[in-house]
């Protein structure tokens, strides 16, 4: 929980990106991945070692604390890089390590890093809480347990003051917001035997996203199904009962999506940003659930669902490969350039076109993910223009910094708005 009182709010960050546009956006924490050894290594960028201090000192001077997972199971020739990694974690000043592996929480320990318990451990109960105080003050909980039981873990704490390593009351950590898997808390092996790539190495072939068919191998015949998507489930929301989490004293809530884009990133931070002060300040509504969640569903998503929290047994599934965002980005061009005078970014056309009234998007490693509208264009004489072509260079008001590194994407509607 932050020193406010108000539930944290952590952010996946699986870029230079999506970091900053977590950190822009108001996320307390960030979670991120390094090398091989977490639960998106094949979905996600990944950071590299060195990264660690870059990392460091963006969440230092942001007064957002940084969360290294560190969560596949281990293998005897993985310990010698855990300890590489965590050793440069505990030097560059990253905040915590979110681990699986009881190896990952020895050595955690043993150098003094502080520790949460990840999801892949599958905690569902009060008991197994308290043996995993004796490492961690912070907890995961099972993504498929009720509100009810995660309020009544919390009050157990409580009332028998289950404390961690630093002798406050542990802390209970949840998903709100994303992916989910259709296997318990992501323990999956389809991707292993289909692909010879292990879910639980971080390396997922996302089986269950794809379309299936049920056939009676006797006769031949084809079962028809209302869904061919039979095991992909609809992304997670709660920003529409987000109030229930609160008050069941959840003092983390974790927006999944490390492989997903900045603009992912810096929408679902900035929706249960709101969402969360709104609760606080006593202004939380089902006027500002609907504009939340009209804005959620223009970034990634498979549809969404109140996952387990609500009592609800079984998944609900996705009607579709891929998202159903109803809004996507085109690649325009590159930034070039930055005014600070007056304010104007100048940026390279490369592709497609761009236009006064367009919705861009401009992403970058330092800037992280800005959307704005289109007010005015000037071509590269200084002439307005209402509208500029591939091969041009051209000139917009933006109230950031345009780095050549920038990326400039138009934001349009798709079939599924």
């Amino acid at each position: 929980m932050t020193q406010d009182g108000k539930i944290e709010l952590m952010a996946p960050a699986g870029s230079f990106e999506a970091l900053q546009a977590a950190i822009d956006n108001g996320a307390d924490s960030v979670y991120f991945g390094v090398t091989q050894l977490n639960m998106r290594a094949r979905s996600s960028i990944n950071f590299t070692i060195d990264d660690l201090y870059e990392i460091a000192r963006r969440t230092c001077e942001a007064g957002v604390r940084s969360y290294l997972t560190l969560n596949t199971i281990i293998y005897d020739h993985d310990l010698s890089l855990i300890k590489t990694i965590l050793n440069a974690a505990k030097e560059a000043g990253i905040t915590a390590v979110i681990g699986a592996d009881q190896a990952v929480m020895s050595y955690a320990r043993e150098i003094g890093l502080e520790l949460h318990i990840s999801t892949q451990v599958n905690i569902t109960n009060a008991q197994t809480v308290k043996f995993y105080s004796l490492f961690a003050d912070t907890m995961v909980l099972s993504r498929e347990l009720s509100i009810s039981q995660v309020k009544k873990i919390v009050e157990t704490i409580g009332k028998e003051e289950i404390c961690g390593p630093s002798g406050r009351l542990v802390e209970i950590e949840i998903f709100g917001h994303g992916a989910l898997c259709m296997a318990v808390s992501g323990k999956c092996y389809l991707s292993l035997h289909s692909h010879n790539s292990s879910a639980n190495r971080g390396a997922c072939k996302q089986n269950c996203r794809k379309k299936y068919t049920v056939i009676d191998q006797e006769s031949g015949f084809e079962i028809e199904l209302d869904n061919e998507y039979m095991m992909s489930p609809k992304d997670l929301c709660t920003i529409g009962f987000l109030d229930q989490i609160v008050d069941a004293g959840v003092k983390v809530l974790k927006i999944e999506g490390r492989g997903r884009a900045p603009e992912y990133v810096a929408t679902t931070t900035q929706c249960y940003r709101e969402a969360i002060d709104a609760i606080a300040g006593g202004t939380y509504s089902p006027e500002k659930v609907d504009d939340w969640m009209e804005r959620l569903a223009k970034v990634y998503n498979r549809g969404f669902w109140n996952g387990y929290y609500l009592g609800q047994k079984l998944g609900e599934w996705s009607s579709a490969n891929g998202s159903q965002a109803i809004q996507k980005k085109i690649f325009i061009g590159k930034g070039k350039s930055y005014f600070s005078k007056v304010k104007i970014g100048e940026f390279t056309i490369d592709a497609y076109d761009v236009s006064v009234g367009d919705k861009v998007l401009v992403t970058g490693p330092t800037t992280g993910a800005k959307e704005f509208v289109v007010r005015e264009l000037r071509a590269d004489d200084g002439t307005v223009v209402e509208r500029a072509g591939k091969g041009t260079i051209v000139s917009m008001p933006v109230d950031f910094k345009v780095r050549p590194s920038d990326k400039l994407y138009k934001l349009v509607a798709t079939e599924w708005s």
